[in-house]
C-alpha cells in the first residue's frame, strides 16, 4: 500500500509543470508555479464563460449603461495595456476586453486572457479618483498576467487527485475524505490565494504607475475597500490579506515605484 501511494504521488507530482508566467518587473515577482492544465484550455473556457456573463449583462440590460463609467474604464485600461509587456511580452496583444455592469456590487475581475469587467457599485460607492480606478484595473490584470485562474484549477485538481488516492489507499470514509479535503483547503489552498493577492498588489501598482497613475492611490483604494466592507476575520482563515498587513505592504512598494510613474509623467 505504500509504493501504491508513493508512485501516485510521483505520478501527480509529475502532471505539475513548473511555470515562469511573468518576468519579475521593478517589483520582483519571481516565484514559480505548478501548473496541471494548459493556458489555451482556461483560456477557451474563461472566453465562454465571459461571452455568457456579457450576454446575460445585455439581456438583463445592465451592460454598459453609464458611458462616463464605460469610457473611464476604457481609457484607463488602454493605457495600462501597452505596460503589460514589461511583465509579459505576449500580452499586449491579447483579445483585451472591459465591460462596465450597472451592478452595485463593489467588485472587478479580469479573466484568462485580459476578459474584464468592471462593476458600477466599485466606483459609484467608493467614489474612485481616476488613480484608484487604475489600482484596481491593474491588480485584475495582474491576476490575468500571472495566471492565478489556472494555477487555482491546478492545484484544485491536484488536492483533488490526491485525496482521492489518500481515501482509496488509506481505507477513509466518506467523512474522512471531506475532513482531508478541509484540512487541504485551509493548509494549501489558502495560503496560496493570499500569496497571489499580494502579487496582484505588487504588480498591479507597478503596472499603474509605468501607465502614468499615482501607484499611493492603491493605498487610499484599499482604505476606502475596508472600511466599505467592515470587520474582517482571521488572516488565517482569509484568502485575502489583512487590510493592516495589505496596506503597510503597498506603500513599501508603491514607494519602490515612484520613480517609473515619476518618469511616466514627464
Amino acid at each position: 500500500m505504500r509504493i501504491l501511494l508513493i508512485v501516485a504521488v510521483a505520478m501527480l507530482l509529475t502532471a505539475c509543470e513548473s511555470v515562469e508566467t511573468t518576468q519579475p518587473g521593478a517589483v520582483g515577482i519571481e516565484r514559480q508555479q505548478h501548473m496541471m492544465v494548459s493556458s489555451k484550455e482556461i483560456e477557451q473556457a474563461a472566453a465562454q464563460e465571459y461571452r455568457k456573463v456579457i450576454a446575460q449583462a445585455q439581456q438583463k440590460g445592465i451592460l454598459d449603461r453609464n458611458s462616463q463609467h464605460v469610457q473611464r474604464v476604457r481609457a484607463t485600461l488602454n493605457r495600462i495595456i501597452p505596460q503589460t509587456r514589461v511583465f509579459r511580452p505576449d500580452a499586449p496583444g491579447w483579445a483585451w476586453e472591459v465591460h462596465v455592469l450597472q451592478d452595485n456590487q463593489m467588485n472587478a475581475w479580469a479573466m484568462p486572457g485580459g476578459k474584464m469587467v468592471v462593476y458600477s457599485g466599485l466606483i459609484e460607492k467608493l467614489n474612485l479618483t481616476d488613480d484608484e480606478l487604475a489600482a484596481i484595473m491593474g491588480h485584475e490584470i495582474a491576476h490575468s498576467l500571472r495566471e492565478h485562474a489556472r494555477e487555482q484549477v491546478s492545484r484544485e485538481m491536484a488536492t483533488s487527485v490526491g485525496v482521492g488516492i489518500a481515501g482509496a489507499l488509506l481505507g477513509l470514509g466518506e467523512i474522512g475524505q471531506q475532513l482531508t479535503s478541509v484540512v487541504a483547503d485551509v493548509a494549501l489552498n489558502k495560503p496560496h490565494s493570499r500569496t497571489n493577492e499580494v502579487e496582484a498588489d505588487r504588480i498591479g501598482v507597478e503596472l499603474a504607475a509605468r501607465a502614468g497613475y499615482n501607484p499611493h492611490a492603491a493605498v487610499s483604494l484599499w482604505q476606502k475597500m475596508a472600511q466599505a466592507a467592515g470587520s474582517s476575520g482571521p488572516q488565517f482563515l482569509s484568502t485575502h490579506p489583512s487590510p493592516e498587513n495589505r496596506l503597510a505592504d503597498l506603500k513599501v512598494y508603491a514607494d519602490r515605484v515612484m520613480p517609473l510613474y515619476q518618469t511616466a509623467r514627464r
